[in-house]
């Protein structure tokens, strides 16, 4: 049988027991965001979901409940997005760390599915601020893609990107139930330098990238990759 690393799912005194041993705690992070036609909105939930608890069973990890909401400006305007401002969502990640903190927990890794940049810039602001409280906590704040994005220009076109060809293999690979019959291809023409959200004209899809080749073979590949990546780090970061 499996190990249920869900921290939601043990008791008090199995948490207070264990918490001597200094456990690691992952806390992912998703967002509801669109992610053209064939992907879920909750992709970004799935896959934090998903690595955090194979990654738990690595690194012998809890695995804290979800954040689910994140900052989407950029697919702000698509239907289906909610896109929380930066200074709630870094309350919200601050709140959550304080009280992990608070319950004596030392290493804590909090995992995105979601890589925005404003959006990783709160919650590694919310980390920073925990470790300022609880100067004996760690935590190390990464973006499971990170690592995906090592892999353009090897296993896709270095243009590739959100709800691509590797995303799409990734939630292949992870929950092919949510992916639908449609590969899109789209070319983001948006400067990154021009703020707010892309026009139509500029984004007609939540994609960036060309899925027709996606697979759940390379999203297996790709999902391997990360995590060998992200245990690898967090090893180094956060040693027992």
């Amino acid at each position: 049988m499996a190990t249920d690393h869900r921290l939601a799912s043990i008791d008090s005194r199995t948490f207070a027991a264990r918490r001597s041993s200094n456990p690691l705690v992952i806390v992912p992070v998703g967002a509801l965001e669109a992610h053209g036609p064939h992907l879920p909105l909750g992709a970004d939930i799935l896959q934090a979901e998903a690595t955090a608890g194979q990654l738990a069973g690595r690194l012998d990890a809890w695995v804290a409940p979800t954040l689910a909401y994140g900052s989407c400006p950029g697919a702000r305007e698509f239907p289906g997005t909610v896109s929380l401002s930066l200074a709630t969502l870094e309350a919200h990640a601050r709140g959550v760390l304080l009280e992990l903190a608070r319950q004596g927990l030392r290493r804590i890794v909090v995992l995105s599915g979601h890589a925005e940049r404003g959006h990783m810039a709160a919650l590694r602001e919310a980390a920073a601020e925990t470790m300022r409280h609880h100067p004996s906590t760690r935590i190390a704040v990464l973006s499971d893609y990170d690592f995906v994005y090592e892999l353009r220009g090897l296993d896709a076109p270095a243009t590739d990107g959100h709800g691509g060809l590797l995303e799409t293999s990734r939630v292949l690979a992870l929950a092919p139930e949510t992916v639908g019959a449609d590969r899109p291809v789209v070319a983001y023409r948006a400067s990154r330098f021009v703020p707010g959200s892309p026009t139509p004209e500029e984004w007609p899809e939540s994609v960036i990238g060309d899925t027709r080749a996606a697979s759940a073979e390379l999203g297996a590949k790709i999902q391997e990759h990360v995590l060998d990546r992200l245990a690898s780090e967090i090893r180094q970061i956060l040693p027992p």
